[in-house]
């Protein structure tokens, strides 16, 4: 029988982190060993490895958005440019990131862009909520539903963040940055749009 425990789902949070900076690849029986639970406690407080990947990944894609909205000048689309440009520098130059698409790209894009991770999902949300600023200061007016134009933007960073993985084509930061750039810029009410 399993040893009570003063392990929380807080601190294998906090382990996996670590583990993240570290580049050591994720175990849950050693996690469990190192927290002092049951391999069934872990999965109980996780759900999966793949989950638990989701739960880092996501949390450091909030900080980087944050720190890309603390830094960026400007405002209304200016703003948004600027705060795209520095978030996906953040991604591209953060190490543990590309280390884990280096050390098994396929996993990687599963953990990253499949509907089970959660990944996306909470992206877009996340991008969303910084969306929703823009628009109730009146400083954008996006074409497409605040949710729509949010899982693009994921999809379209994801296609140039990731090309090495996805084709074996280098990164391409320049491309992702203007196309994010023509998606938050296209304006409701522009002629152009009519009839789509």
């Amino acid at each position: 029988m399993e040893e009570p425990s003063r392990a929380t789902p807080r601190d294998l949070f906090q382990l996996a982190l670590a583990w993240w900076e570290a580049g050591e690849r994720f175990d849950i029986g050693r996690m469990a060993t190192a927290l002092g639970v049951s391999r069934a406690t872990v999965f109980r407080w996780a759900g999966t490895r793949e989950l638990l990947y989701g739960e880092v990944l996501s949390s450091r894609f909030d900080a980087a958005l944050a720190t890309a909205r603390g830094q960026a000048k400007g405002e209304g689309p200016v703003y948004v440019a600027d705060v795209t440009q520095r978030l996906i520098r953040l991604i591209v130059e953060d190490a543990p990131l590309r280390r884990f698409i280096q050390q098994d790209s396929e996993y990687a894009m599963r953990v990253l862009m499949s509907k089970s991770s959660r990944v996306e999902a909470r992206c877009a949300a996340s991008i969303v909520a910084a969306l929703e600023e823009g628009v109730r200061e009146r400083h954008i007016r996006p074409a497409l539903t605040l949710d729509a134009l949010a899982h693009a933007i994921v999809r379209v960073g994801n296609f140039f963040l990731y090309r090495d993985a996805l084709t074996g084509d280098p990164v391409d930061v320049g491309s992702a940055i203007t196309a994010i750039r023509i998606l938050v810029t296209a304006e409701a009410g522009d002629a152009r749009w009519n009839g789509r």
